[in-house]
């Protein structure tokens, strides 16, 4: 059983930046995709941005120029640097990973870090 452990989250005025780190453990098969959604109070979960296994990268049109994913694949680990922060980017932020067969979808969640962006 696959487990994905996020770290980084915490309390940051706007404008400031956080990065999540987000590292898999008990990992047998290989990690396709890895991903960062969020979830605002009273908001549906949304993907928030992707990244393939050869580094193809998508991203929310809300946080295009300001968020970065990326993944160290010896490690593991998927990151998210999130800049300029908004007090509307506040949720809590959980990291998934598509493991297995090539193109399947997300299957394991971790279990989310609290970011809040104050004003």
């Amino acid at each position: 059983q696959v487990q994905l452990v996020e770290s980084g989250g915490g309390l940051v005025q706007a404008g400031g930046s956080l990065r999540l780190s987000c590292a898999a453990s008990n990992v047998v098969f290989r990690i396709n995709s890895m991903g960062w959604y969020r979830q605002a109070p009273g908001k549906q979960r949304e993907l928030v941005a992707s990244i393939t296994s050869g580094g193809g990268t998508k991203y929310i049109d809300s946080v295009k120029g300001r968020f970065t994913i990326s993944r160290d694949g010896a490690k593991n680990t998927a990151y998210l640097q999130m800049n300029s922060l908004k007090p509307e980017d506040t949720a809590v932020y959980y990291c998934a990973a598509a493991v297995g067969l090539p193109n399947s979808p997300f299957n394991y969640w971790g279990q989310g870090t609290q970011v809040t962006v104050s004003e």
